[in-house]
């Protein structure tokens, strides 16, 4: 369990289309090629340690012929930012995607003095 004081807890969050494959026939829609899409996403500003990172689906797009399958995750969490990650296998056909996030971090506090 990370803890953190209650002065010190930021909160940061957006929304991001990870890919929109079925206009142009891309690799998520055909089922062929790379089946993972990945963005770096980074913080309006820098956390003191690496914070929690929660990723939900917002908008998915599938196809009803095929099974549908996904993982989707924050990986390669820092201070600063992280990847977010969408992939599916096999016959899943998906159009397109988008994910939301919220990171929750301590940030510094302006107002503490750091005394020797």
């Amino acid at each position: 369990m990370q803890k953190m004081r209650g002065r010190t807890l930021g909160i940061d969050q957006g929304e991001h289309q990870l890919f929109s494959d079925f206009q142009h026939g891309g690799d998520m829609w055909t089922g062929k090629g790379p089946r993972e899409r990945r963005k770096r996403i980074n913080f309006s500003e820098a956390f003191v340690n690496k914070p929690v990172v929660q990723v939900a689906l917002s908008l998915w797009d599938v196809s009803n012929g095929s099974n549908l399958r996904a993982d989707i995750a924050a990986e390669k969490v820092t201070e600063d930012g992280f990847d977010l990650v969408f992939r599916t296998w096999q016959d899943s056909q998906v159009a397109r995607v988008r994910l939301s996030w919220i990171a929750f971090g301590e940030i510094d506090d302006e107002d503490a003095w750091d005394v020797p």
